[in-house]
């Protein structure tokens, strides 16, 4: 059955570029974490920016259907986001948490062992898996980069996107594909289905085009990120949880993404696609012209390193590597079945129950892992 397409409507002209951006810092501790939620949000004027007269969708980031501390958004991070925007007036019914599957990830099943599903029912939202929406080819008007080249026969996305704003509800972590995950890469996991892996080839060309699609189809994007617990080395989800204490908001996805790298130790433009977004006007990544508001944390260096599991070393060594002659074979015919499997295997069945569980527990031992078994 041919799938239906919705044409691109005109792109407005582009307003003129923003010289600066701002992003609000907040530190915190378990038992202030809601109300600090609500204070980094005022900071950052989120009402400025998300009208309540508007549908907001609220892409949560599930790397894991497992949990594991800072891989995916923490319970504390749903459920603080969600109790402002309601007790300042944001309509439940205009409310709509998503996220998406991958080849290795379950969104019903993330939900509930995030603790989402408690906090969502609680605040009398429902949780949509994308997996269970429309999706049609949408037809860009933006010069991506790679997207058109890697789905030549269209680039499918949820039919509910168009025309709705959203709020991207991240963590701060590392990403052996990406060096840095935040809200730019949480929109990778709601505009391209599971198939997405096959962007991990050009990583940062893909998540700059994701920043060109975002801009024609969302009137507004704001995010919400936590860091009070982040995620060092081989990110996104063999990582080691630091408590950092932090949490962080912006209107602007490249700004947040950039104070988020530099507090881990990083140079933002030396990120390859936070740089490419610089310049191409999709937003500030040059930390001397991000205005911080909020707590001082002009001394924070977490000095976090990223490093690769043996998953992604893989599929890179495959996709860019010694064994790119057998690219099409593994990864792009039926054969293909073998790489989900495989990371199914070493995450669930050999990483988790041994190097991951004694991680939990020193975790569990936390004010931050007390208030995770409170939800």
């Amino acid at each position: 059955m041919p799938l239906t397409t919705i044409e691109a409507p005109s792109i407005p002209e582009a307003a003129p570029r923003a010289r600066t951006a701002r992003v609000a810092v907040v530190r915190t501790r378990p038992e202030t974490v809601l109300t600090d939620y609500a204070r980094v949000m005022d900071l950052a004027g989120y009402r400025d920016t998300l009208s309540r007269d508007r549908d907001t969708l609220i892409k949560l980031n599930l790397s894991w259907t497992k949990y594991f501390p800072a891989c995916s958004s923490q319970p504390w991070q749903v459920d603080g986001v969600v109790g402002k925007m309601l007790a300042d007036g944001y309509s439940r019914e205009h409310l709509i948490p998503i996220e998406n599957k991958t080849v290795v990830t379950e969104p019903r099943e993330g939900c509930r062992n995030n603790r989402w599903e408690s906090v969502l029912n609680r605040h009398g939202l429902t949780f949509t898996p994308l997996t269970e929406v429309e999706w049609r080819v949408y037809r860009f008007k933006s010069p991506l980069l790679k997207l058109n080249d890697i789905f030549p026969e269209g680039i499918q996305i949820p039919a509910i996107y168009p025309g709705r704003q959203i709020l991207h509800l991240p963590t701060v972590k590392t990403h052996g594909h990406a060096v840095m995950t935040g809200s730019v890469k949480n929109s990778f996991g709601g505009l391209l289905r599971e198939v997405r892996h096959y962007a991990h080839k050009y990583m940062h060309e893909v998540l700059v085009d994701l920043l060109y699609m975002q801009r024609e189809l969302h009137p507004a994007v704001f995010t919400v990120m936590d860091g009070t617990v982040a995620g060092d080395g081989a990110g996104p989800r063999t990582m080691i949880p630091r408590e950092k204490n932090l949490i962080l908001a912006a209107a602007d996805s490249v700004a947040i993404d950039a104070i988020a790298a530099q507090l881990m130790g990083f140079d933002p433009m030396s990120i390859p696609f936070l740089r490419m977004a610089h310049e191409r006007g999709l937003g500030i990544a040059d930390p001397r012209h991000i205005e911080l508001v909020g707590d001082d944390v002009s001394m924070e260096n977490f000095g976090f390193q990223t490093r690769k599991s043996l998953v992604i070393w893989g599929d890179q060594m495959i996709r860019k590597g010694f064994l790119r002659p057998l690219e099409g074979i593994l990864l792009h015919s039926p054969l293909m079945v073998w790489a989900p499997f495989a990371s199914n295997v070493y995450h669930d069945m050999v990483w988790y129950p041994t190097i991951g569980r004694s991680r939990i527990r020193e975790f569990m031992q936390t004010g931050w892992g007390q208030l995770f078994r409170k939800y």
